[in-house]
């Protein structure tokens, strides 16, 4: 693969998918239901933690930490799975990255006002943009079109569990900035939680949300 700089020459999904299009697919579905994490989270994330002796931020320690022992396997024996690129044979796949963005979100910055904005942006607004490059559309098109996307996602969840409106122009063109660069040694489905999650944070002590 090409590289400059360490950033990523642009490739092909489908050519690069584990499985071809089917490959391609099964990897869009899996990261449109990370929009469910959510609400299982907030919903019965208490109640699971309890069944198995822990609190809430232990349970999800635990499963990021899990995750991340199955990727060191994976990545000892150069496994890729169905819907994996080929590339990830031997780097740490998207949805690892994609587990620690989401999982230090949780534990940072854990309520609804935050939480859902954060991670639909990623679940959708990520195969929003890659699927607007697969069908050619240029640069600046595809910054326009996600972040009106990624404003009527922080728009809905304004509206439904009261994230600050004022976020909104500010968040919006930042998680789509924050898909924009190809690297090497970190997946954007990291860099789209992690970055917007860093200006919450700074934010957070004008809004005592925390």
């Amino acid at each position: 693969m090409g590289e400059n700089n360490g950033q990523v020459a642009m490739t092909d999904p489908i050519e690069q998918s584990k499985g071809g299009l089917y490959g391609h697919i099964f990897r869009r579905a899996i990261h449109l239901s990370l929009s469910f994490i959510p609400l299982i989270y907030f919903e019965y994330g208490e109640e699971c933690a309890e069944f198995i002796g822990l609190d809430l931020p232990q349970l999800v320690s635990t499963i990021v930490l899990l995750m991340l022992a199955a990727e060191a396997i994976r990545l000892k024996f150069s496994i890729t799975i169905f819907g994996q690129r080929e590339y990830e044979a031997h780097q740490v796949s998207a949805l690892a990255w994609g587990a620690i963005g989401i999982g230090l979100a949780f534990l940072m910055a854990p309520t609804k006002e935050y939480i859902w904005p954060l991670v639909l942006s990623l679940s959708l607004g990520d195969p929003l943009m890659g699927e607007l490059r697969r069908k050619e559309f240029d640069d600046k098109q595809v910054m326009i079109y996600s972040t009106l996307a990624i404003t009527i996602i922080w728009l809905a969840c304004w509206n439904c569990v009261g994230t600050p409106l004022w976020l909104i122009p500010i968040m919006a063109p930042l998680c789509m900035i924050s898909e924009w660069p190809r690297l090497r040694w970190i997946d954007d489905n990291a860099t789209m939680m992690l970055i917007p999650l860093c200006a919450i944070l700074l934010f957070d002590p004008f809004i005592g949300l925390l």
